[in-house]
């Protein structure tokens, strides 16, 4: 089974649909990618194909003219988070969550805050562990 999130730059397309309120057409994505993403406007609508056919986003007919679509997310950027995270433990930790959360942690700079926001998460997900009897 190939990938199924949005590849490094396929994310900046998505960066660009997850911050609008409505519908983009593929014109409307090249142009708000000015000067982020230095790559043609064929290669920007390959990769608006491989997001539709990853079913990450969708799209509308224009009701005045059938060849322009207006595209949207279908999956929010949280979800595509949790399924690139997984997958990500999966393949280089071998689904070992602690062994990527360390190796993460080892090879980051931390602030005392930045630290102690970690702590209060570790914290609240053993209580929510305990109270589901995990």
């Amino acid at each position: 089974m190939g990938e199924l999130t949005p590849s490094e730059n396929e994310w900046l397309i998505m960066e660009v649909l997850w911050e609008h309120d409505t519908a983009m057409t593929a014109a409307e994505i090249i142009d708000a990618l000015k000067g982020t993403l230095d790559i043609n406007k064929n290669t920007i609508r390959v990769m608006i194909n491989r997001l539709l056919g990853k079913d990450v986003i969708a799209y509308d007919v224009d009701l005045h003219d059938a060849r322009v679509y207006h595209y949207y997310p279908k999956k929010s950027r949280e979800a595509c988070l949790s399924q690139k995270s997984t997958r990500f433990v999966n393949n280089y930790f071998k689904g070992n969550a602690s062994l990527a959360v360390a190796s993460f942690l080892q090879s980051a700079k931390l602030s005392k805050e930045e630290l102690q926001e970690l702590k209060s998460l570790v914290e609240t997900l053993e209580e929510e562990n305990q109270h589901n009897g995990n």
